[in-house]
């Protein structure tokens, strides 16, 4: 499937430091998949995006550029990398489960202020998209421009942020919509999610061998805070990988490609959020745990649960990768750092939720 990539900074960074030079960047995995254990399509060339905030005074939307070429072979896209800076950037390249191939499927997509990607799928979609296309506001059926679950489930996250008490399409100021409120939003976009599964007739499952399992790992900012999850509608399956490092400065040693998350004190002046880790530095890159969410707010980052039915909360319970394998979104990462407990912050600011505020 697809793999995403979110970067939020105190500083600008240069997009060509995270999207072209790292060994292992997000465009060297649109074409070299050596960490994906899925053989059998073993690109991400449907497409790609990048996504990223430009000054306060251009106003607060995202500026996003998708093409339908491959990353590997788009010149725009080192062109544009090069020369071009900003503090929080996500980007995306695609292997297509839903959708054509087209500029409308690309991620990230947009609203207002709002930046969205996925990877992953939702399971029986196809007898799921009629009842959750229905379930949204007229102002969220119509803003759908393109054809993939993906971008259905922003829409649906978009009426659970206005259910919420929150207008997507007002300015959210100076703080954003909230970390809380993103989070919330994106919470109640699974939970319904998994209802809309939950209906699908037994004897339907049964005759057309549906499969409901749903991998969403989901990735929203709205210029301020950013909420990512890794989940899926399992309680005996391993969700798609996802990982996260942070420090204080994100430094490039040598000339191969060589870079290195430093790390002179307790904070997290950069945050990186990957489906691959970009380096094969084992104490730089952090396991997000299965069924969580990820929420960076004023660059501390926080790792809560989901507590639903496809939770469990024991130390030694083991998952089966078998299903992601076989969607090609676990990586084999040499010395992958172990996951940390959900409900701890991982900088030095203390935490201003609890791993109860779900």
């Amino acid at each position: 499937m697809c793999r995403f990539l979110v970067y939020k900074g105190k500083n600008e960074i240069l997009l060509s430091k995270l999207i072209l030079e790292p060994q292992h960047s997000i465009l060297t995995q649109s074409y070299d998949s050596r960490l994906r254990r899925d053989t059998r399509r073993p690109h991400n060339g449907d497409g790609f995006g990048i996504g990223y905030y430009t000054q306060p005074q251009l106003g607060p939307e995202p500026c996003i550029f998708t093409s339908t070429i491959p990353a590997w072979n788009c010149i725009n896209l080192e062109r544009l990398a090069t020369k071009t800076v900003s503090p929080l950037i996500f980007a995306h390249v695609r292997a297509t489960t839903e959708g054509s191939l087209s500029d409308s499927n690309c991620h990230p997509f947009r609203h207002g202020s709002l930046m969205w990607m996925h990877n992953g799928n939702i399971g029986g979609w196809k007898y799921v998209k009629r009842r959750l296309a229905t379930s949204v506001a007229d102002r969220w059926f119509l803003g759908v421009q393109g054809s993939t679950d993906s971008e259905w489930a922003f829409a649906l996250f978009l009426d659970s942020l206005e259910k919420a008490g929150h207008d997507p399409n007002s300015d959210p100021g100076e703080l954003g919509f909230g970390h809380a409120a993103l989070r919330k939003a994106i919470l109640q976009t699974i939970k319904t999610i998994n209802a809309l599964i939950a209906d699908i007739p037994d004897e339907t499952r049964e005759s057309e061998k549906i499969d409901t399992r749903s991998l969403l790992n989901f990735a929203v900012t709205d210029g301020h805070s950013v909420v990512c999850t890794r989940y899926i509608s399992s309680t005996t399956d391993e969700a798609a990988s996802l990982y996260f490092s942070s420090g204080t400065n994100w430094k490039q040693e040598g000339t191969n490609g060589d870079y290195k998350m430093e790390r002179r004190d307790k904070g997290a002046d950069v945050v990186l959020v990957a489906s691959e880790p970009l380096t094969f530095e084992r104490d730089n890159w952090v396991t997000v745990p299965t069924n969580s969410t990820l929420t960076i707010h004023k660059q501390t980052v926080m790792i809560h649960p989901i507590l639903d039915e496809f939770y469990n909360d024991s130390p030694s319970y083991s998952r089966s990768s078998g299903f992601a394998v076989s969607k090609g979104l676990v990586s084999n990462v040499p010395g992958a750092a172990q996951p940390l407990i959900p409900g701890r912050s991982t900088a030095s600011t203390p935490s201003t939720e609890t791993a109860s505020d779900t």
